[in-house]
């Protein structure tokens, strides 16, 4: 993992984009990048993205060292594994990775303008399903084509979003991972909300060139998760599984996107940041433990303005 992260912080080339590549198609983990505007897609018009990032999360990279890792690997070798210190950071780690991995995102992603101030969207997050909706609050709902009143370079817009995720969460396909799942059995699901308020300054009339734009984001996570090893003793009694247990958390956060082309094609740079306190969680034999941390989420757009050519 540190290897991974290492290559693609320090030396971008063919062969990381090729490979994060591979690894977008396995992610599964609900979008957390903000790449829109305080202006809504006007009525009638439809929005076509593609987002790509990475999420990189405090919680599991404290959570996994050398010594988890070489940990996974003994215990997924043995057909017998006593429970130590070491069974419980396993556990930890697995739960540190769901409730927020360290892997490549990726979402495809369609808008459409239902009324003036109001649209609605999905994304295909391959394997998490979003269902979003923004409410514009300020500033003129025009298009580049046929600006509204007021429509000039610098105007402020200001929205309000609400989205919802839901999947069936798994661990990423990383080697000491899928050791650590082997042993623990490991499985959850989870349902995610977030809401974001956007404000963004337009480049030219109705963001004809692009826009900035910077916000606050809330969000709050549903996990339902759960043990069952088979091979997992306390001295001779093999240890119990653990039911599916519910907990949710809070997550607070911020962003900074820039929207730049010019009238149907954009680029689309932004970074998100979220701090989080993940709570206690129970664990295998009467165990618990306590997760928090930052995330950082980089992300790169492209998104296809449909116009409403009835207009």
């Amino acid at each position: 993992m540190n290897a991974l992260f290492s290559s693609l912080t320090r030396r971008p080339s063919v062969a990381t984009f090729a490979a994060s590549a591979l690894l977008f198609a396995s992610s599964c983990s609900a979008p957390r990048a903000i790449v829109a505007t305080g202006k809504v897609t006007p009525q009638g018009e439809f929005r076509v993205g593609y987002n790509q990032g990475f999420n990189i999360a405090s919680a599991p990279l404290a959570k996994v060292g050398s010594a988890v890792k070489d940990a996974a690997s003994q215990a997924a070798s043995q057909q017998k594994v006593d429970y130590t210190d070491a069974t419980t950071q396993l556990q930890a780690a697995a739960l540190a990775y769901i409730l927020d991995p360290v892997q490549p995102t990726a979402d495809l992603n369609i808008r459409y303008g239902i009324v003036p101030r109001l649209d609605a969207g999905f994304k295909y997050a391959f394997g998490s399903y979003v269902f979003d909706t923004q409410y514009q609050l300020l500033g003129p709902t025009g298009t580049p084509e046929n600006p509204g009143r007021g429509a000039e370079s610098g105007t402020t817009y200001a929205s309000i979003g609400l989205q919802f995720a839901t999947q069936r969460a798994k661990l990423p396909s990383f080697s000491f991972l899928t050791d650590i799942n082997s042993v623990l059995n490991f499985r959850a699901t989870r349902n995610d909300l977030l809401i974001p308020l956007t404000f963004s300054q337009s480049f030219g009339p109705e963001e004809e060139i692009g826009a900035i734009s910077y916000g606050l984001v809330y969000a709050h996570s549903w996990v339902n998760y759960g043990f069952a090893p088979t091979k997992i003793y306390s001295g001779a009694v093999q240890v119990p599984e653990l039911p599916l247990q519910s907990r949710n958390f809070s997550s607070f956060g911020g962003f900074l996107n820039l929207k730049l082309g010019y009238r149907y094609f954009y680029v689309i740079p932004a970074v998100s940041l979220f701090y989080q306190n993940y709570g206690d969680y129970a664990l295998l034999n009467g165990q618990s433990t306590s997760l928090s941390g930052i995330t950082v989420v980089p992300s790169l757009g492209f998104q296809l303005r449909i116009p409403n050519l009835t207009k």
